[in-house]
């Protein structure tokens, strides 16, 4: 459980960083390089946050509509990561 929070947290930052650094970088100073960076980093973690939330969610039986679909949902929304860490994952047991 605890490196689907550090997942999380990674994911949830490098999304910050894509769409309050990165983004306004590439529209009002026409330089695509940092979307080019941070989304590449950005995809890798989100990808490994799906990857890891379905085997924790198999190993530790979680319900399927209850929680998984929650931590799902949360890598899509910003700060979602930080919300469904605090009230949901830090409640699990390893």
């Amino acid at each position: 459980m605890g490196i689907l929070r550090l997942f999380g947290f990674l994911e949830g930052t490098s999304f910050l960083l894509l769409l309050f650094i990165a983004m306004p970088i590439k529209y009002l100073w026409q330089e695509p390089s940092w979307v080019t960076a941070i989304g590449s980093v950005h995809g890798t973690l989100f990808l490994v946050f799906v990857f890891l939330t379905i085997v924790i969610a198999i190993k530790q039986r979680w319900k399927h509509t209850e929680t998984t679909w929650k931590v799902l949902l949360a890598s899509v929304v910003p700060f979602g990561t930080f919300y469904v860490d605090m009230k949901i994952l830090r409640n699990f047991r390893n």
